[in-house]
């Protein structure tokens, strides 16, 4: 008789059961939103994912996640200031939603812990599946957020922010967010907080038929923080998506994207931007189904990595046989600014479909010698050449943003970062 014996459990993965074991009984919901938490909880007991899971190849969670801070509930957090100036903030403190609803014509605004104890959101805290580690993470422990509901035809003047503001220990959000038809919105989300923490944050968005959605994410944490963040999307007919993600810190970054196209004429776009320093490993995985015929798609990640940091996209387009027509385009391109730095890149396309047109490109680069040389022969110092090709590198992506207010704003999120680590 062969026996597998269990694997020894890491010192994190025993914390975890540790802290589910002791916050079980004050967590919102009971009935169906207590077996998903306990099945959640028993997929991270079995193992978190190491690089024999495909999907964490570049990510050992297993061997990078080596400890769990306690959970300190008087731990101090405040709403910040919003991202753009007159932006509706709904922020969320220490994992609880914080403050009244806003009353915005077209705009129901809910808690979750509200929702977890009816049960209703029962079905879509599940994890997506087997490897779902940072939806298992966040449907184990999530205590609340804001639910979003933008009914049909409803345009918001201004920008809906989300915040989530940490302190140190634990913090665990969960955003759905539905958009009906014929909707214009922006939505920025704010990751953010102080002291070493561990924080899952994930995100559900479905789009209806005609609507364009404008979402913008901001992971800003601190250095001592293990962030865990997943983006859904499923984007109706003639809808339109626009997702804009800059990751700007953190220890250890894990942001998923999911998207998928339900309706003919959906349409996503993502610009990414990675400013990576220290000591740090941040991972962005995308998976992106083109589910439906006449559906189009295009990616631009751009990645500037220093000091020891490593960095890793991986884009999957899957495009069904189903799925005529798809018009699907990625690339990443990285600047690698010290020898001890890493990115990896690893594009893929799967596609059943025999109409398509559908490519992608990467590369991995440092500064162009001559275009350096150019600067510095007319009167630029070395260190401020450098930021400047730099700097145009990244704003080139965030301008393709339509919103002038957001463009700025995220121009002088990377002043900062290139002020602080340039």
């Amino acid at each position: 008789m062969n026996m597998h014996a269990q694997p020894q459990r890491t010192r994190a993965e025993a914390a975890l059961a540790e802290a589910f074991a002791a916050r079980v009984g004050e967590l919102p919901g009971d009935g169906a939103v207590v077996l998903t938490r306990d099945r959640a909880i028993e997929q991270i007991k079995a193992g978190l994912p190491t690089r024999r899971v495909e999907a964490w190849h570049y990510t050992d969670l297993r061997q990078l996640l080596t400890s769990v801070p306690d959970r300190d509930a008087a731990a101090h957090a405040e709403s910040i200031a919003p991202l753009v100036a007159g932006s509706t903030v709904l922020p969320v403190l220490n994992g609880a939603a914080n403050g009244e609803a806003p009353a915005i014509d077209g705009l129901a605004v809910s808690r979750v812990s509200d929702r977890l104890v009816d049960g209703s959101l029962a079905t879509a805290l599940a994890p997506q599946d087997g490897d779902d580690a940072v939806g298992a993470f966040n449907a184990a422990f999530v205590t609340d957020g804001w639910l979003l509901d933008i009914a049909d035809g409803t345009a918001p003047e201004r920008p809906i922010e989300l915040q989530h503001v940490h302190g140190a220990g634990q913090a665990h959000v969960r955003l759905p967010v539905r958009v009906g038809t014929g909707v214009t919105a922006t939505i920025v989300q704010r990751e953010t907080g102080a002291g070493p923490a561990l924080v899952s944050s994930v995100s559900n968005l479905t789009i209806g038929d005609g609507s364009h959605v404008t979402w913008v994410i901001v992971q800003e944490q601190p250095e001592a923080v293990t962030h865990l963040g997943q983006f859904n999307a499923w984007i109706g007919k003639n809808a339109k998506l626009t997702l804009f993600v800059m990751n700007t810190g953190g220890k250890l970054v894990r942001q998923e994207i999911r998207v998928r196209t339900t309706g003919e004429g959906a349409d996503f776009t993502l610009r990414g931007v990675n400013l990576l320093a220290g000591d740090t490993h941040t991972d962005v995985t995308m998976t992106l189904d083109h589910a439906v015929p006449m559906t189009s798609s295009t990616e631009v990640v751009r990645n500037v990595a220093m000091g020891r940091a490593q960095g890793v996209f991986q884009g999957r387009i899957n495009v069904h046989q189903v799925a005529q027509k798809t018009d699907a385009r990625m690339a990443c391109n990285t600047l690698l600014l010290s020898d001890e730095a890493a990115f990896f890149t690893k594009p893929e396309l799967e596609i059943f479909a025999d109409d398509v047109q559908c490519g992608h490109g990467a590369t991995v680069t440092e500064i162009d010698a001559g275009h350096l040389f150019y600067l510095m022969a007319r009167g630029i110092d070395e260190k401020t050449a450098r930021g400047l090709l730099v700097k145009a590198f990244v704003a080139e992506v965030i301008e393709d943003l339509e919103d002038e207010a957001l463009v700025e704003a995220l121009e002088a999120k990377l002043e900062g970062w290139f002020a602080a680590h340039g």
